[in-house]
Formats: structure tokens, C-alpha cells, sequence
């Protein structure tokens, strides 16, 4: 694949505008924009397609639909697609890390700010509440998500209720149900002949730096740690389907349960300063990153974590309209979908048991619940500031 600063005319049409021009839209998107992932393909949409006319609605349908059925979050994979379609390898480089910076240098200023001072009694009384209306909005998250993708079918209400007891009996989430689920799913509504074609191949790229050639390097740096973080969000980033929100009960299965990097609060903070945070959801991993290895942690983390969606966006950008067609292929992400849902609603139940702590909690929790149930248009990131201040006020 070719980096070129030329304008391509190899998904449609020249461009009406500079790379340059795109980029800093993506870089004050990633700024402003909060309202979640939908919210966020939506301000693209306004902004890009309506208002200036940059890319066509063709285009924009196609890097939606990609975004849909590849792993990855949407929001910045459909940011690194529409820098794809006229710039290609550059222009999906260039906007998609124009787009995740910002909401990484504040979670990063943010874990600073919670490693030197969050002993202090009004910061844990700030993040009580928010960790409570953290898990009203991953319970309403769940259930939206289950509304909308599973209908009445049978086996993918079968997977979903499977995943979901697993996530809860097991504290964890358990990959090969991912996998299972799609190819179960594959099996019964699309039996192969010919699955994928024969040219066309999807990787996920490793970290390429051998951990003891770098403790050699630098002897100042735990480089194991780094791999192990490496590795780890890697892998997390390659299972992020159906919402940003996918990524929790993975993240928690191995940050808290398998390496004991955080311990249940941390975590939960550490989800709900991405929720008040412009930008992807998943911009968690470096805060996460930050408080187990500081700033090097972070920057591994959200790397490996993102890596991952710009190369399920990247390398089948070219040959999508073909892909897209395959029912194969939406068979086998409409199973993986069903059992990350399942596993959402099943993390929501976990941390809630360790989460809700007393009876204020709950109510929290619960009136979060209804509000982004039957008040569509409250933004979440005033939720989790208004449960903020009544964590002080009711825990001075």
C-alpha cells in the first residue's frame, strides 16, 4: 500500500478540499465531540457530507457499513475510512490520529491528576457517584444494544443469554464465544462455498519490538510490563464490536481479574473519565495505561488498542463493496455482535454488585437508568458530572 500525499480517485472522485483541511477537523471533533459514537458519525455526517460537501453520501454509507461489521470503535473508524477515500494510506493515518490525540492527552492529564491526588476524600466522594452512574449508563447501553440487534431471532437471543451467564458466572469474558458465536452463527444462515474470495486477507499487526532488546536499550523502563500492556490491549482492541462500551468486560477480565493491575474502583473510574471525556469510549485504555506504567503505559496502550481498527479499516478498504456483499460475513458479525451485547449486559451486572455499595448507590445508579431510558436527549457526560456533585453532597 502506497503513503502518498496525492489526492486518489480510487474510491471516488477528487477532493474538493487539502488533507490538512480534514485533519483539523478531525483534531477539533476530537475535542468538542461528546455524545458517544453515534453522535459523534453523526456530527461527520453534518459536517462533512451535508454542510461541506467534502464526501459524498455514497462514501460516507460505505465507511459506515465498514465501521459496523469490522471490530474497532465506530466513531474513529469511520474517521480514519473517510480520511481513506481521497488521501488513502496518509489520510486514514494522519485524521484518525488527529481524531483519538485530544481525548488521549486529557485522560492522560486526567490520570496524573487522579494518581497525585486522588487520596483526597472529595475526590473519592466525586467518583462514588460517578462509578454508580457508570453502571446505569453500561446497563442502558446493554439494553439499547439488545433492542436493536437482536429482534426475535432465536439463536441470536440463544448467544446473547449464553455470553451474558458466562460474563456473570466466570467474571470475565471469555473470547472463544466471540469467535463461536459467529461461526455458529455463519454455519446456520450462511453455509460457505466460497467464504471470502481468495485475495483477500485481514491482520492485525504486532508490536515488533523484542521486550529484551529493549530493557537493553533502556534499562530505565520495565519493558516486560510494556509488552504485557502491549499484547494485552492488542487483543482488546481486535473485539471491540457493537459499541465502544464492548471493550469494558474485556478490559476488566484482564486489567482487574487475570494481571491485578487496578482494583475494582480504579477500574471503574477509570470507564467513567472516558464517559466525560470527548472522543471514543475506549480512550479508557489510557488512563488505564497511565496509572499501571504512566505515561509510556498510555501511549502503548491506546496504540495497541487502535492499531488494530485502523488496519480492519485500512486493508479492506479497497475491496469493501465486494466484501460487503458477503452473507458469510455479516452472519458472522451479527453472532460476534449478539455475544459482545451479552457480555455488556453480563459486565454490567458484575461491576454493579461491587459498584453499588449501598443504597444511595443504587439509586443513583437506577435514576441514570431512567433518565437515559425515557430523556433521549440528556448528554451522559452531564449525568456523570451531576452524579459527581451529589457523591460530594451526600458523602461530606
Amino acid at each position: 500500500m502506497e503513503v502518498s500525499a496525492e489526492p486518489s480517485s480510487e474510491i471516488g472522485g477528487l477532493p474538493s478540499y487539502r488533507l490538512a483541511e480534514l485533519v483539523v477537523y478531525a483534531a477539533k471533533l476530537g475535542t468538542t465531540g461528546f455524545g458517544g459514537p453515534v453522535a459523534l458519525v453523526g456530527y461527520m455526517h453534518r459536517d462533512l457530507v451535508e454542510q461541506r460537501k467534502w464526501i459524498s453520501e455514497d462514501q460516507y454509507r460505505e465507511g459506515l457499513a465498514l465501521a459496523q461489521l469490522a471490530p474497532g470503535p465506530l466513531a474513529a473508524q469511520v474517521a480514519i475510512y473517510l480520511g481513506y477515500v481521497h488521501y488513502r494510506i496518509l489520510g486514514a493515518t494522519l485524521v484518525g490520529t488527529a481524531f483519538v490525540l485530544p481525548s488521549f492527552l486529557m485522560v492522560v492529564v486526567l490520570g496524573w491528576a487522579y494518581v497525585r491526588y486522588g487520596g483526597l476524600p472529595w475526590i473519592q466522594a466525586v467518583f462514588y457517584g460517578v462509578g454508580a452512574a457508570v453502571i446505569g449508563i453500561i446497563a442502558n447501553s446493554a439494553y439499547k444494544l439488545t433492542k436493536k440487534t437482536l429482534g426475535r431471532d432465536n439463536l441470536l437471543w440463544f448467544i446473547y443469554l449464553l455470553s451474558a451467564v458466562v460474563t456473570v458466572v466466570t467474571e470475565s469474558e471469555i473470547v472463544w464465544i466471540f469467535f463461536g458465536a459467529g461461526i455458529v452463527t455463519l454455519l446456520t444462515r450462511a453455509p460457505p462455498k466460497n467464504w471470502f474470495g481468495k485475495n483477500i486477507s485481514l491482520a492485525v499487526g504486532g508490536l515488533p519490538v523484542d521486550p529484551h532488546i529493549a530493557a537493553a536499550m533502556f534499562p530505565a523502563v520495565d519493558w516486560n510490563q510494556l509488552w504485557q500492556i502491549g499484547v494485552f490491549f492488542a487483543e482488546a482492541g481486535a473485539f471491540v464490536f457493537g459499541s465502544g462500551l464492548a471493550i469494558v468486560p474485556f478490559l476488566h477480565a484482564g486489567v482487574v481479574q487475570q494481571f491485578h493491575w487496578l482494583d475494582e474502583r480504579q477500574f471503574l473510574d477509570a470507564v467513567a473519565v472516558a464517559m466525560i471525556t470527548p472522543g471514543p469510549v475506549v480512550i479508557t485504555v489510557g488512563f488505564i495505561g497511565y496509572l499501571v506504567a504512566g505515561f509510556a503505559g498510555a501511549a502503548v496502550a491506546a496504540l495497541a488498542t487502535f492499531l488494530p481498527c485502523y488496519l480492519f479499516t485500512v486493508i479492506p478498504a479497497p475491496h469493501f463493496r465486494r466484501l460487503s456483499q458477503s452473507r458469510g460475513l455479516k452472519a458472522f458479525v451479527d453472532g460476534v455482535t449478539a455475544a459482545a451485547t451479552g457480555a455488556i449486559a453480563g459486565a454490567a451486572f458484575v461491576l454493579g454488585r461491587r459498584a453499588l455499595v449501598d443504597v444511595t448507590a443504587v439509586a443513583i445508579a437506577l435514576g441514570v437508568f431512567a433518565v437515559l431510558t425515557r430523556m433521549k436527549r440528556i448528554p451522559e457526560p452531564a449525568l456523570i458530572a451531576a452524579a459527581g456533585i451529589l457523591g460530594v453532597l451526600l458523602k461530606r
